[in-house]
């Protein structure tokens, strides 16, 4: 009786110790303050409109799960690929060949790709130049000055460069602007002759430009009559939302229906369309990239020989 009597009398000091301990256990837990989920996004556009925006998604994200998050935008496509080598990245909205990096690198994991409007859910690069040029054809890029977006970019860079080196066609030099809006501008201020861009097309209800040329708009009010279109690259898979491999699975099944549910809700479509122009994601695999997997094994296309 005396050892109960005594035992009921720590009960709640045990108890007390007990949920500290278990509290000081899970504070380095993911998903805890002191160790948010970290989703970070590819620099394809503005960082400020881009951590403006997400704002919304990781207030949503903590109020459905309970966990809490961070995003970052890092300097370069590539540094989006290490970032979940040195697992400083758990989820991340990253370009198509980015993707395949750190799936090869580092064994990431599509769960999740981009629709954009009219449904769709593949695109393709665009090559331009502005309509008093000269430029009419990509073989008129001959010898011309060129734009692309990042070494890493699959319809900045990527998939243009192998369109053009299958005609034979060798610009007389090319420069990374590092974002597709920024191609679109060097192109329209006469910096270069010709760029690479995705391409996306028009709103099938208004007509309104939804390629890259649309991001300039409010800077370029002319820019659609100023800079055409050239050229088209093949369809690749819509950009990939991607997952860090050792991440529990449960949690990320729970991530993967709360961001889901997010894109369904009228501030997330908003949200969404304002970071990247897309209007909603759907569910995806890695085996929807092999595709692009066997193009770059065609064209000879290595990981380590693009990021040198």
């Amino acid at each position: 009786m005396k050892i109960l009597k005594y035992l009921i009398y720590l009960s709640p000091i045990i108890a007390f110790t007990i949920a500290i301990t278990v509290r000081q256990l899970n504070e380095g837990a993911l998903g805890t303050r002191n160790n948010p989920i970290k989703i970070y996004f590819t620099p394809s556009v503005d960082a400020n409109r881009i951590s403006f925006n997400a704002t919304a998604l990781t207030d949503y994200l903590h109020n459905k799960t309970g966990w809490y998050f961070t995003t970052a935008v890092p300097a370069s496509y590539i540094a989006v690929v290490e970032a979940f080598g040195s697992d400083k990245c758990d989820i991340a909205a990253i370009n198509t060949f980015s993707y395949l990096m750190a799936n090869a690198k580092y064994g990431a994991e599509a769960k999740l790709r981009v629709v954009r409007e009219g449904n769709q859910t593949t695109y393709k690069g665009q090559i331009i130049t502005r309509y008093d040029s000269g430029i009419n054809t990509l073989a008129d890029l001959n010898g011309k000055t060129m734009a692309y977006v990042d070494p890493s970019s699959t319809s900045g860079y990527l998939l243009p460069k192998s369109l053009l080196e299958s005609k034979g066609i060798k610009p007389s030099e090319t420069v990374f602007a590092m974002r597709h809006d920024n191609v679109v501008t060097m192109v329209y201020q006469r910096q270069v002759d010709a760029g690479a861009t995705y391409y996306s097309p028009p709103d099938s209800i208004t007509g309104e430009v939804m390629d890259a040329r649309g991001r300039v708009l409010k800077q370029f009010p002319d820019v659609v009559q100023k800079v055409k279109i050239i050229g088209f690259t093949q369809d690749i898979p819509n950009d990939p939302w991607v997952f860090r491999k050792s991440m529990n699975e449960d949690m990320k099944e729970k991530l993967i229906n709360a961001i889901l549910d997010f894109a369904s809700t009228k501030i997330g479509k908003k949200t969404l369309f304002d970071i990247y122009d897309i209007t909603g994601l759907i569910r995806t695999t890695d085996s929807d990239y092999d595709g692009i997997r066997d193009l770059l094994k065609q064209q000879h296309i290595s990981f380590e020989k693009l990021v040198k």
